[in-house]
C-alpha cells in the first residue's frame, strides 16, 4: 500500500473542495431521527398541522390531470404562474409594485439554499469578504466556504446586528485592503438566534451598506411566522437598489416541494437565470405548479395562522421547561417568531463536547460552533422548537438540563475540560432570557 489517506481522490479535486466540511446539522441527522431521541437539532416545520387529505389529493390531481405540462422540462426563470403567486406573498411582508416587486424580476429556485448558491455564484471571487451575522445560518457558511469567501461575523445584541459593528467592520476590512462584496443578514426571527433586527436598525444597517457601496442579501424564510405581533417590514420592502431578497416555501408550505425564490435588482434578473440553468436547467415544474395551486385554491394565509399558532405553544413549552430545568447561569433569547432559542451555557461548558453524552441522554441539539466560520460558539447551542410536541419538548429539556447538571459537577471535581473558557462566542447580547421577553 503506498497511500497515506483513504480518499484516493485527495490530489485531483478542485482548491474549493480542499476546505468543506460536513455541516454540524447534517451530521445529527442520522442521530436525531431516532424515535428514542427527543431532537430539538434540526429546523423542520410541523408537516402535519397542514390539510394533507386535501393537498394529497391536489398533488394527485396535477399528476393525473395535468401531467402532460406540469411533468415536462420548463423555463430557467421558473413559471409566470407562480411568479405572481409569490409576488402576492411578498405584498403582505411590504414587498409590492410600489417598491419594484414584479414577477419579471423573480427567478424561483430550488429551495432557499439554491437562492444563496446563485448569489454566491455571481458576486464571490475567492478571498472575497462576506459579512454575516455572528451567528449566522450554516447553509449560508457551506455556501461561502464553497465560493472560497471569508465570513467575518458581525456581532449581535437582542436588537439584531449591531450598526456601529457593521460600520466599523467595514472600515477596518477597507483600511486592510479587503474586498467586501455584500453583507448575508437574515433581519426578522434569525436563525440560529430568533432575534429580529429593530425598525430602527434596519434603516441604519441600509445606510451604512449604501455608503459602503455594499449588497445587501436578505434571507427572509421565517418573517411570516411571528407570534405577537407583525414583523417589521423586510429591508426589501424599504430600498429596492442593491438588496436582494430571498425567501422559500421550506417553512411555510412543504420543504420536500424545494421550491424558493429570489426578488433581485431587474439588471441581474438575466444572470441568475443564466446561473440557475448551469445548474439545474430549470426548477421542477410539478414543484411549481404543487405551490402555485396550494396558494391560488387552499386558504394559505389561515394555514399560517395555524403555524404561528403551533409554534408559539411550542416556543412557550420550550421556554417555561427551560426557566423551570435549566442549571444557574444558563441564559436563552426569547423569540416573537421562528423556529429557534439560542442559549448560551454556563461557565465551563462546552457544547460541542458535550454533545456524544446528550445523544447518550437520548437528546438532540445542533452546538453554536457550527454558526460560526471561525470555530468559536462552544458556549452556546441552537434549540429548535417547531417540530416536537409540548410534552416532548419538556422532556427534551429535562434531559439535556440532567446532562448538563452532570457536565457541571464534573467540572467541580475536575476542572475545566477542553480549554471552553475563551472560546466563547461573540455575541454581545448573553444576558438570561427572561430578561429578553
Amino acid at each position: 500500500m503506498t497511500g497515506t489517506t483513504l480518499d484516493d481522490y485527495t490530489d485531483r479535486y478542485a482548491r474549493r473542495v480542499r476546505g468543506m466540511t460536513a455541516s454540524e446539522i447534517r451530521a445529527l441527522f442520522a442521530v436525531a431521527s431516532r424515535p428514542e431521541v427527543v431532537s430539538l437539532a434540526g429546523g423542520a416545520p410541523y408537516i402535519a398541522a397542514l390539510p394533507l387529505d386535501a393537498v394529497g389529493e391536489m398533488l394527485g390531481r396535477l399528476g393525473s390531470e395535468q401531467g402532460v405540462t406540469t411533468l415536462q422540462y420548463g423555463i430557467g426563470q421558473g413559471t409566470l404562474d407562480l411568479r405572481e403567486r409569490i409576488c402576492e406573498v411578498m405584498a403582505l411582508s411590504g414587498i409590492d409594485a410600489g417598491c419594484g416587486a414584479s414577477p419579471e424580476d423573480v427567478v424561483v429556485t430550488v429551495g432557499g439554499q439554491q437562492a444563496l448558491d446563485l448569489v454566491a455564484r455571481l458576486f464571490l471571487d475567492p478571498g472575497d469578504v462576506v459579512l454575516a451575522e455572528g451567528p449566522t445560518y450554516v447553509g449560508a457558511l457551506g455556501v461561502f466556504q464553497a465560493a472560497q469567501a471569508q465570513v467575518v461575523h458581525v456581532p449581535m445584541d437582542e436588537d439584531g446586528l449591531i450598526p456601529e459593528a457593521l460600520e466599523a467592520a467595514v472600515a477596518e476590512l477597507t483600511r486592510a485592503g479587503q474586498r467586501v462584496k455584500f453583507l448575508y443578514t437574515i433581519p426578522t426571527y434569525q436563525n440560529p438566534t430568533g432575534v429580529t433586527l429593530s425598525e430602527e436598525r434596519r434603516e441604519r444597517v441600509l445606510d451604512i451598506c449604501e455608503r459602503a457601496g455594499l449588497l445587501v442579501v436578505e434571507d427572509d424564510p421565517y418573517g411570516q411566522l411571528g407570534f405577537e405581533t407583525e414583523a417589521p417590514a423586510p429591508l426589501r420592502a424599504r430600498r429596492r437598489d442593491g438588496v436582494f431578497y430571498l425567501s422559500t416555501f421550506s417553512k411555510t408550505f412543504a420543504p420536500g416541494l424545494r421550491v424558493g425564490w429570489i426578488l433581485a435588482p431587474h439588471a441581474v434578473r438575466d444572470k441568475l437565470v443564466i446561473a440557475s440553468e448551469a445548474q439545474i436547467l430549470c426548477p421542477s415544474v410539478y414543484a411549481q405548479a404543487a405551490v402555485a395551486t396550494y396558494l391560488g385554491t387552499m386558504p394559505w394565509r389561515q394555514q399560517l395562522k395555524v403555524y404561528r399558532e403551533v409554534y408559539r405553544e411550542r416556543r412557550d413549552a420550550l421556554l417555561d421547561a427551560m426557566s423551570d430545568l435549566m442549571p444557574e447561569g444558563t441564559r436563552w433569547t426569547t423569540p416573537t417568531g421562528g423556529l429557534f432559542v439560542w442559549a448560551t451555557l454556563p461557565d465551563g461548558l462546552d457544547s460541542k463536547a458535550m454533545m456524544p453524552r446528550a445523544v447518550a441522554a437520548r437528546v438532540a441539539y445542533v452546538p453554536g460552533t457550527g454558526f460560526y466560520a471561525d470555530g468559536t460558539g462552544t458556549d452556546a447551542m441552537r434549540l429548535n422548537f417547531s417540530f416536537p410536541p409540548p410534552e416532548r419538548i419538556r422532556e427534551g429539556v429535562r434531559r439535556l438540563a440532567g446532562v448538563m447538571e452532570q457536565e457541571i459537577a464534573m467540572r467541580r471535581v475536575f476542572g475545566a475540560v477542553g480549554g471552553a473558557a475563551g472560546r466563547r462566542g461573540r455575541a454581545g447580547w448573553d444576558v438570561p432570557g427572561p430578561d429578553l421577553a
